[in-house]
């Protein structure tokens, strides 16, 4: 497991990789909760391109990371989730949060899944 973060104009993108899991999944939030907070950000993306496994300590960071965004009145969206992590989702009801699928763009328009967002064609 590892996180790469990055910033840009008020938004953290956390680019996940590896297996999320008991055993890595509180470097991987100090290291997301501190990006955000360093940073003022007030809109997350966690990117699970490169995610190959996540159990319950998974679906822990994704809410966690929500309720951070929700107590800094900012905004989360998951973003490249693999079919089999979503099942996984799905099943912990994370799909109710609107995270899924719903990448927010900056024009306020909701995204499609593999859409670019507006932010990121910019930054290209």
């Amino acid at each position: 497991m590892a996180v790469e973060t990055e910033l840009l104009a008020g938004l953290v993108i956390a680019r996940l990789s590896g297996d999320i899991d008991h055993h890595g999944a509180k470097p991987l939030r100090e290291a997301i909760d501190g990006a955000v907070i360093a940073s003022g950000a007030r809109e997350l993306e966690l990117d699970f391109r490169d995610v190959s496994f996540m159990d319950s300590s998974g679906i822990g960071l994704v809410m966690g990371r929500y309720r951070l965004m929700q107590e800094l009145g900012g905004q989360m969206w998951l973003v490249n989730v693999a079919a089999h992590l979503k099942k996984v989702m799905i099943l912990a009801g994370l799909d109710r949060l609107s995270i899924l699928d719903k990448p927010i763009r900056r024009d306020g328009k909701e995204g499609k899944p593999g859409e670019p967002n507006q932010y990121h064609e910019a930054a290209i």
